[in-house]
């Protein structure tokens, strides 16, 4: 099989890791992939703080919805969608002069601009995660640094245009989580449509989610108030205090983003 393949396809998040520290060597090596990463107009729209801090790391574990695992993880980076270092070269460079003598006003990063600054972003983490995955290394996001806007924003010192989109730990992954199994995914049919979008039916949701119902409730009846899958995402997860912060927190970038 190809190498870069077989490396995709054998891919799961590890959440404990040996205790050894990452080679400096291995660090640039994974950094160089990083920054190989596609990126729109080759403008690079992100920035990676690593965190070494361990004052830093105990802060993260809280407000990242209390995941000890963190604060342990040999390596963190932060992946921050960046337009700040643009719009900031922009007035160096004089932009707001030219707009005068063009007798326009210049533009500020809008929506649109931190939608793609979140990709460029979340391009470079997933780059960073297979090359690490290469190297030995083991991975895990964490989506829950969209939480908490206020304090991330102070702990990292965020100026205006810049969003934390996604944290990501690395280390030498556990016995124990090397041995674990892989996570299921849909079938490809439920995911990959030709030409248009389809909505899916009842049958297909009931194809679809046939083994996780039957991982998820196999002995019991009814689990937290649930009946089948739906109800069980729609509780723990959908409707959870934790995405309702997120959403909360998404709401407060965006009115900072784009206000005046």
């Amino acid at each position: 099989m190809n190498l870069t393949i077989e490396t995709i396809l054998k891919r799961k998040s590890m959440r404990a890791y040996e205790k050894k520290e990452i080679a400096q060597e291995v660090r640039e090596e994974l950094l160089h992939a990083t920054l190989r990463a596609p990126t729109a107009g080759n403008l690079m729209l992100y920035s990676i703080v690593e965190v070494t801090d361990p004052r830093i790391k105990d802060e993260l574990v809280v407000s990242c919805d209390n995941q000890p695992f963190i604060a342990r993880a040999p390596l963190v980076w932060l992946f921050l969608a960046d337009y700040q270092r643009w719009f900031d070269y922009f007035v160096a460079s004089g932009v707001d002069q030219l707009c005068e003598q063009q007798k326009t006003i210049m533009r500020k990063p809008e929506e649109g601009d931190l939608f793609l600054a979140c990709c460029d972003a979340l391009i470079a983490a997933q780059t960073a995660v297979i090359a690490a995955e290469s190297l030995g290394l083991g991975s895990c996001y964490i989506g829950d640094i969209m939480e908490n806007y206020e304090v991330h924003r102070d702990l990292f010192k965020l100026p205006k245009y810049v969003f934390p989109i996604c944290l990501v730990c690395f280390g030498y992954p556990s016995r124990q989580q090397l041995e674990r199994g892989q996570t299921t995914r849909f079938k490809e049919k439920f995911i990959l449509f030709e030409n248009h979008y389809r909505r899916l039916s009842g049958e297909e949701f009931e194809e679809m989610f046939s083994e996780t119902h039957e991982q998820a409730f196999h002995g019991r009846e009814e689990l937290a108030g649930a009946r089948n899958v739906g109800q069980l995402v729609y509780n723990r997860k959908f409707n959870a205090n934790f995405s309702k912060e997120m959403s909360r927190s998404v709401r407060a970038i965006l009115k900072r983003w784009s206000e005046g």
